[in-house]
């Protein structure tokens, strides 16, 4: 199903709002935050479960019938909530991507919000709210940073430009990886969504991550690619479509780039 233009603004209009009204709530919960663990390796605040609460309903309001796959369910489960009517939209949220930064006082996080009609992100929004800076797009639209127009650029990899990395490698880091540490100027976030709107705005030529989820790459993957980034996994293939009603939380890894530096990176990762 193919949403047209007006429709997908209409969307991108809502997510904007619920993107702000989520960011001032966590701020304003920045100095309260209560932490817990889930899974045994990630943390959430009582701030992640608010802004969610948020972005839902404030989607709902316009939408009704869409559905949602977001970070915070019961028992450490995505909240899934399947569409219900005739347009087959899943809402795909994190609340605040970059929970350890937030959970430690550090104001590096992010509220990620896209939109996944057949399995493709068709609508997405990031928004720091501690810089105020909104990357929004859609697509076939152009890609914006604060309505202004944001491109990935073609700088090649060297030793003047940055590399996005995952923060989390398990029990043995990827053999090429040291190679790009050598060759690059390597930056962690603590947001896999920031990294990617970075790509997106040429600060970065690229991002690799190991452990993301649906949630932390479906909005990035929209702004990213409408500003000529290239988003694959890292043997090349392609990322969309996904079944959004079989997802179950599992990692994606990807690689995020421009074109000259994607290229470059894979030949590096297929060693």
């Amino acid at each position: 199903m193919d949403l047209q233009p007006v429709q997908l603004n209409a969307m991108l209009e809502t997510a904007v709002d619920a993107a702000r009204l989520a960011g001032r709530q966590a701020l304003d919960q920045m100095s309260l935050v209560e932490v817990s663990v889930k899974n045994g390796s990630e943390l959430v605040t009582e701030a992640d479960l608010a802004c969610q609460e948020i972005i839902v309903q404030r989607i709902k309001a316009d939408f009704p019938d869409h559905g949602f796959i977001a970070e915070e369910g019961e028992h450490g489960r995505p909240f899934k909530h399947p569409p219900q009517g005739d347009e087959p939209v899943w809402w795909v949220i994190d609340p605040i991507d970059g929970t350890n930064n937030f959970a430690h006082g550090m104001p590096v996080f992010a509220v990620s919000i896209g939109a996944v009609i057949g399995g493709s992100p068709v609508v997405g929004v990031i928004y720091d709210p501690a810089a105020d800076l909104m990357f929004t797009a859609t697509q076939g639209g152009r890609a914006l940073m604060n309505d202004r127009s944001i491109q990935a650029g073609d700088d090649p990899v060297s030793l003047f430009v940055s590399v996005g990395l995952d923060s989390h490698w398990g029990n043995a880091m990827p053999p090429w990886l040291p190679t790009i540490l050598a060759k690059t100027r390597f930056r962690n976030l603590g947001t896999t969504a920031l990294q990617m709107a970075y790509v997106a705005k040429g600060g970065m030529v690229a991002t690799i991550v190991c452990t993301p989820k649906l949630w932390d790459l479906a909005a990035g993957a929209v702004i990213a690619q409408a500003a000529g980034a290239l988003l694959t996994d890292w043997q090349g293939r392609p990322l969309w479509p996904m079944d959004l009603a079989g997802y179950d939380g599992c990692p994606i890894p990807c690689i995020v780039a421009n074109p000259t530096a994607h290229r470059q990176l894979l030949a590096i990762i297929r060693g």
